[in-house]
């Protein structure tokens, strides 16, 4: 039997991790979880993103690849590398001078969430037809990602309810901080150099508008002004459709290759498309 992975190409996961908009919510996604102040002290504390900001986004956006269209082996040889380093890395919490375990359940649970989060809510946003039923599917099926970096399954929201009823617990404990700070100028202008303001000037827009796709309550703890509504989403709406006017095959082989890969490995029913959602009970 063809090794289909952790997920599968019958499943929300597959359609919804191969949509252009992904990119903007996985930047997204990084400015929610810099609210938390352990985890983001975790992340600039142990991190060179600063030094290599390409080689950050693209080592994120490399895990979820391969977690959703790898082999088992493949998902389980990364997953395992995660779980080693989270295991050794440790930061100090600025508030008390506390140690803090990047392996922390808390921790990797408040990760989680926010982008699992901000990945439903950003591509629906800019398009992609993911119901309400479907979106409760995705959550369930996130699970699976929480596993694989050490989390217990049944400790991690499963449904649009039960992730609302964690950020509601949760939001005590969030706020803007100086690492908070750091990170969402980084993910306004990440290239550093004489010559790289030509490129943070034409990346800025996209930076600003994931960061104005964050919930209301998340832009008003980060307290910069954001695009108005309206216009974040017709900015959402218009990057999505000049992803989805390069070529699928183009796009299947870009930044790390692991779907067309996995399209090689199972044939061509394993051909993302949101169509097929249709299919998965949406």
């Amino acid at each position: 039997m063809t090794d289909a992975g952790v997920f599968g190409p019958d499943t929300v996961t597959w359609q919804l991790h191969a949509d252009p908009a992904m990119w903007v919510a996985g930047i997204a996604s990084l400015h929610l979880q810099a609210l938390h102040p352990r985890a983001v002290a975790g992340v600039v504390q142990n991190s060179r993103f600063q030094a290599d900001p390409l080689g950050r986004l693209l080592r994120t956006s490399g895990f979820v690849g391969v977690s959703t269209y790898g082999t088992r082996e493949e998902v389980e040889r990364a997953a395992a590398r995660v779980r080693r380093v989270h295991r050794v890395l440790t930061a100090v919490d600025r508030r008390d001078g506390s140690t803090i375990r990047l392996d922390e359940p808390d921790l990797l649970r408040w990760v989680h969430c926010a982008e699992v989060a901000m990945f439903a809510a950003v591509v629906r946003r800019a398009g992609f037809p993911l119901t309400d039923r479907l979106c409760d599917r995705y959550f369930d099926e996130q699970r699976r990602s929480a596993a694989l970096v050490g989390l217990d399954p049944a400790d991690v929201p499963g449904s649009r309810r039960e992730m609302a009823a964690y950020f509601a617990e949760v939001r005590p404990q969030l706020r803007r901080t100086a690492d908070a700070d750091l990170v969402r100028r980084f993910l306004h202008h990440p290239f550093t150099g004489a010559r790289a303001w030509p490129v943070n000037l034409g990346y800025r827009p996209v930076g600003h508008l994931a960061y104005s796709a964050l919930p209301g309550w998340a832009r008003r703890l980060h307290g910069e002004r954001a695009y108005p509504g309206a216009a974040t989403t017709a900015g959402l709406v218009a990057l999505r459709s000049a992803g989805l006017a390069i070529p699928a095959e183009l796009r299947r082989r870009k930044p790390h290759g692991q779907l067309h890969r996995a399209v090689r490995r199972l044939g061509p029913h394993a051909v993302p498309s949101a169509r097929r959602l249709s299919r998965l009970g949406g």
